[in-house]
């Protein structure tokens, strides 16, 4: 999945969401296990800090994110949430899809990899937008 040799940052906050939607299992008949399991054990390895001392370029639930597919150059803007709110229509994406799992935790300027049904792609995180209420 990803191939950045940085740690991943998340949210106290974030991490517990994911993870009981990881343990609840209610997700993993939508989900490729393999996916789910990499998922899993991506977010035992990062650091974990409040929102406070998140950085405002990084990747987390509800983050709208734009991407660069570097083979095609083409831009993607989409916006990372929780299974239950996503929506491809409207650009919201998992954070148990492939990309989900890809971008969360990472920062701005960082490339990550993920397998697509065309194949492996590379992607670079252009903007990470961060406002919440």
């Amino acid at each position: 999945m990803q191939k950045v040799k940085e740690q991943l940052i998340l949210v106290q906050d974030d991490y517990d969401i994911i993870m009981k939607y990881l343990k609840g299992g209610i997700w993993s008949v939508a989900f490729d296990h393999k996916n789910i399991a990499e998922l899993e054990s991506e977010l035992k390895k990062a650091k974990l800090v409040s929102s406070e001392d998140f950085p405002n370029d990084a990747v987390r639930l509800n983050s709208v994110v734009t991407i660069k597919e570097e083979q095609d150059k083409k831009l993607m803007i989409l916006r990372l949430v929780t299974p239950n709110n996503a929506d491809v229509k409207q650009r919201r994406i998992s954070v148990m899809s492939p990309i989900g799992t890809a971008l969360i935790g990472f920062r701005k300027g960082q490339q990550v990899e993920w397998d697509v049904p065309s194949g492996r792609k590379t992607f670079t995180i252009v903007e990470v937008i961060n406002e919440f209420e």
